[in-house]
């Protein structure tokens, strides 16, 4: 049985208000570049990710081109989205391991996706639920770990519990949808940092966060 949380539909109402049709912001053209872009992701906006990758799914248009990239040009390749050492080998690894170990194809189960090089929950539950609309749980970033606190959906502050905590509130024909609005919300309307003067589900703050 699903924990209630009483501000939760009115919650839900007032974010679907302000995004009516919530989408991940990464762009991609096939499947093997939403993981790549995902990878990116991390410590780097979106909106620098998408840069970078107008020209890098230019330059390595098909999985193949990964696998026989070299690091240090890749490195080049990926510079401005920060921790480009750490990227660049989880992305070539990634790609030996989706061509060797899944035939070229990404995944549908997080069971499977989790042991891509540079893949934990967080990025298994994006391409999940972006490419294939299954909810195996709730993407939990930066975003949402700091609006479900301010909201009172968690008192933890480690991703894993957040996730827990969310999954037994929201429903989970609702996982892939709540994400995306937490994440849209947090970006364009309450920032880190942000004094939410004009947020507008501030009446559903708790002021201890």
């Amino acid at each position: 049985m699903k924990k209630e949380n009483t501000n939760l539909p009115s919650i839900i109402k007032v974010l679907s208000r302000l995004f009516p049709e919530p989408a991940c912001a990464l762009n991609y053209r096939k499947p093997w570049d939403l993981l790549v872009a995902v990878i990116l992701s991390a410590q780097c906006t979106d909106k620098r990710v998408n840069e970078v990758t107008r020209e890098l799914f230019k330059k390595y248009p098909e999985l193949n081109d990964y696998t026989k990239a070299t690091p240090a040009e890749f490195e080049r390749d990926i510079y401005s989205t920060g921790f480009y050492r750490a990227k660049t080998k989880n992305i070539l690894k990634a790609a030996q391991a989706v061509k060797g170990n899944f035939n070229g194809k990404i995944p549908k189960t997080i069971e499977e996706l989790v042991t891509i090089p540079g893949v934990g929950r967080k990025t298994a539950n994006v391409v999940l639920g972006e490419l294939y609309g299954t909810a195996e749980g709730i993407v939990v970033d930066t975003h949402v770990i700091r609006i479900a606190r301010l909201l009172g959906l968690t008192k933890h502050s480690d991703a894993i519990k957040i996730e827990r905590d969310l999954m037994e509130i929201v429903q989970k024909k609702d996982w892939v949808r709540f994400s995306h609005l937490l994440i849209l919300y947090g970006r364009e309307y309450c920032p880190a940092y942000c004094k939410h003067t004009t947020c507008p589900l501030r009446e559903f703050y708790k002021k201890d966060k």
